[in-house]
């Protein structure tokens, strides 16, 4: 009786909780929160100071007593107390204003394909600690599937490559279900990392993760463009440890990103191996999507047509199809229930 009438008048939100990025979905609002997955925390107090936007603007630049921390590794909570901090945080600025006793959400929120038992646990009790009233746990390339309006219930295979900050994912769905899948952890965070790395071998040049990112927007690509790009990249010289810019262009990014690009194509090429023959004709036929924030490198879509000899499309605002997907799940609640997680709390009680 008091779940229906709680239901009545609280919020039924989706949650992308990405490495990277947290995006928040309110039902009939859209999305109301895209905003990076990172804490600021005062060591002294274990106070709070600022969640995502504002948290981010501070890495790499904080005193000895304030921490700026990343709770999820590879789409995966590491520090569990932060990620409950964080979500707490999120579901308060939905219910800004309002009187919250009454308010406390049914939340739709995604996991990685290759998480256990006991992480996804931890999604769960995160969650409701954070404020939900109920927790319903799906796995991200189902959901981002669902968001780029893939038939996912057809005897079909769907093709996905989901490739997010930590990890990237590659799953074929048939029948409301994933049939085969690979992960893998090199995705967005990986390619910043690659290019800190090519400028300290390269150029002898610390460059930090947030202007390496910058980088990788502005100039990455995974194969050779039309026109050179370029972009000055400043950090701070190995050797006389003064501050330093010099200009590299699309061609050295492109080096630098070649192994994280290699490797994503090297897991696609597996995940198909291992795809029975009639649903690889499908995906033969259909093609593949591709989701995430790295969809979006500069040619990564012709690079694994190349490879995979499957056509390759990149899916609408990809950034946003998991949350999306969480979105249309929401109104559909027979879908929900089909292709939701069993929870974790219940199996380990």
């Amino acid at each position: 009786m008091f779940n229906r009438l709680f239901s009545r008048f609280s919020k039924e939100i989706g949650i992308d909780l990405g490495t990277a990025n947290t995006l928040v979905y309110l039902k009939d609002k859209g999305i109301v929160i895209n905003e990076p997955s990172v804490v600021a925390i005062n060591i002294k107090t274990e106070q709070i100071l600022a969640v995502g936007n504002e948290a981010k603007n501070m890495l790499g630049k904080t005193p000895p007593h304030i921490t700026v921390t990343r709770p999820l590794t590879n789409g995966i909570i590491s520090d569990y107390e932060v990620t409950e901090k964080m979500l707490r945080y999120f579901i308060d600025k939905v219910h800004e204003g309002e009187f919250t006793f009454l308010n406390r959400p049914k939340v739709v929120i995604c996991v990685p394909l290759e998480v256990t038992e006991v992480e996804r646990k931890a999604v769960e009790d995160a969650t409701l600690s954070a404020g939900a009233r109920q927790v319903f746990v799906v796995q991200e390339p189902m959901a981002a599937a669902i968001g780029s309006r893939m038939p996912i219930q057809d005897p079909v295979g769907n093709m996905i490559v989901d490739i997010g900050g930590g990890n990237t994912e590659v799953a074929v769905i048939s029948l409301s279900g994933v049939v085969t899948w690979k992960s893998i952890n090199i995705a967005g965070d990986e390619m910043n990392r690659n290019i800190m790395q090519y400028a300290r071998e390269v150029f002898n040049l610390f460059v930090g993760e947030s202007y390496a990112e910058q980088i990788k927007i502005k100039i990455g690509s995974a194969m050779e463009l039309s026109e050179k790009m370029e972009f000055p990249m400043r950090g701070r010289d190995v050797i006389t440890g003064l501050p330093k810019e010099i200009m590299v262009n699309d061609s050295h990014i492109r080096e630098a990103l070649q192994r994280s690009v290699n490797a994503i194509v090297e897991l696609i090429k597996t995940a198909l191996e291992v795809t029975p023959p009639e649903l690889t004709a499908d995906i033969h036929e259909r093609g593949m999507l591709l989701t995430g924030g790295g969809a979006l490198l500069r040619g990564l879509d012709k690079v694994i047509a190349e490879a995979a000899e499957i056509p390759v499309r990149i899916a609408d605002d990809p950034l946003t199809a998991v949350v999306r997907g969480t979105g249309i799940l929401l109104e559909d609640h027979n879908l929900l229930k089909e292709i939701t997680l069993p929870s974790a709390r219940e199996i380990r009680n």
